[in-house]
């Protein structure tokens, strides 16, 4: 199994993580990667309140990540890597460039951000940050569920939110 999953969301440990992915998908563990919250105890601590007692969580910068991401890939569970925003899976594939998947799970609504799905919504920024993922040879989906068909990047990019 290994490090099966690597997924942008917004509210990173969530219900939909832990219950629409975790359970279907058999994850024994999860890895949140984010540079503030790998220093903030308080906030891991309200994420490890979301996890069953039967799945690890794991935090890290993404620099710990890079460094990491062979002992998480050698671990027999299945994973998934999670990060909130676009900028850390970019910086991440950076240091870690057979990253080669990488599945939007919610990116959602703030000022400057035009609905692309009912659950994406991007800034121009941003859609120029997943056309760079893209170009690097990483295939970029929006999947809000494992039971929902995965939607490529192209299509993303040309909703209109109603998808």
């Amino acid at each position: 199994m290994a490090l099966d999953y690597f997924r942008i969301d917004d509210r990173l440990i969530h219900g939909q993580v832990v219950v629409g992915w975790g359970q279907p998908c058999e994850l024994g563990f999860l890895v949140l990667v984010d540079d503030a919250v790998v220093d903030s105890e308080w906030e891991q601590e309200l994420y490890r309140m979301g996890v069953p007692p039967e799945m690890d969580l794991y935090f890290d910068s993404v620099e710990s990540a890079a460094r990491r991401i062979a002992d998480y890939r050698a671990d027999a569970r299945a994973g998934m890597l999670l990060v909130g925003d676009i900028a850390t899976i970019a910086a991440l594939q950076a240091r870690v460039p057979d990253i080669r998947t990488v599945t939007i799970g919610g990116i959602h609504h703030k000022e400057g951000r035009v609905p692309r799905l009912r659950y994406v919504f991007l800034t121009p920024t941003e859609e120029q940050e997943l056309r760079a993922l893209a170009d690097r040879g990483v295939t970029v989906v929006a999947q809000d569920l494992p039971t929902a068909a995965p939607i490529p990047l192209p299509d993303v990019l040309a909703g209109d939110g109603t998808g």
